[in-house]
């Protein structure tokens, strides 16, 4: 019984739960959500950028992107956050001062730009040949081509793929706590992981994990049921019958 009763306390101690969800609704939630919109935006423009480049018949355009990309991708999440959250600003490299959300956000942009390239790079190839040169008969140039049409038509076709990594980058923002945050800043797993060691309890962290399951979860299964209508199609609602003109 006491064993059983020492597993509540160190997972499941409510009062504890009931005393951290506050915070972490108030602080937590909000920062995550900043720094996943952040990390984001980066990785969106690292990403494409990136997919250009791997499709650019130049070498010198080509070869350093897929480098980037072998790199980024090959390297563990914790160690891109150590080397550019606390790199930067080691080199005297102080881009974003003492703004600790500019370097977590450039860290884990610039870690799923790389991740996010491959993923433009098959949908931007995945845009069917008959498009490419019946826009390039028209007189566009190879530029303009990639700008208006495989662009929009790649993106459109990527999106669940981009929202799985959406995802990714919600998790991937529990490692800004190696970068030190004050109070105020910190995300959801910052504020559990100190209140556990305070209370000598996991609770908070379990706490903690609820509320990112309660966010990816929803998202993971919108992202399957987006993907398998998308590969299915649309389905073409029937026309209404046509009545008889007295």
């Amino acid at each position: 019984m006491d064993g059983i009763q020492h597993v509540l306390d160190t997972f499941f101690d409510l009062p504890l739960i009931l005393g951290t969800l506050p915070t972490l609704l108030r602080e937590g939630l909000l920062n995550t959500l900043l720094l996943t919109v952040l990390a984001s935006l980066i990785g969106l423009v690292v990403g494409i950028l990136l997919a250009s480049g791997l499709m650019s018949r130049h070498r010198i355009l080509r070869y350093p992107c897929r480098w980037y990309v072998d790199v980024l991708r090959g390297l563990p999440h914790i160690l891109s956050i150590y080397l550019i959250g606390q790199g930067l600003p080691l080199a005297g490299l102080n881009v974003f001062g003492s703004w600790t959300y500019g370097y977590a956000a450039l860290a884990i942009g610039l870690m799923e730009g790389a991740y996010m390239a491959e993923i433009f790079r098959s949908g931007f190839q995945s845009v069917e040949r008959g498009i490419v040169e019946a826009a390039r008969s028209l007189g566009l140039s190879r530029a303009r081509t990639m700008r208006l049409i495989v662009i929009p038509i790649g993106f459109r076709r990527v999106l669940p793929a981009l929202t799985g990594q959406f995802i990714l980058v919600i998790k991937s923002t529990a490692l800004v706590y190696l970068l030190g945050l004050a109070t105020g800043q910190r995300e959801m797993f910052a504020i559990a992981q100190d209140t556990s060691s305070n209370n000598a309890s996991l609770s908070p962290l379990v706490a903690a994990g609820l509320f990112y399951l309660v966010i990816t979860i929803p998202l993971t299964y919108a992202v399957n049921a987006w993907d398998r209508r998308m590969r299915e199609g649309r389905p073409v609602a029937a026309l209404p019958p046509v009545e008889a003109v007295a």
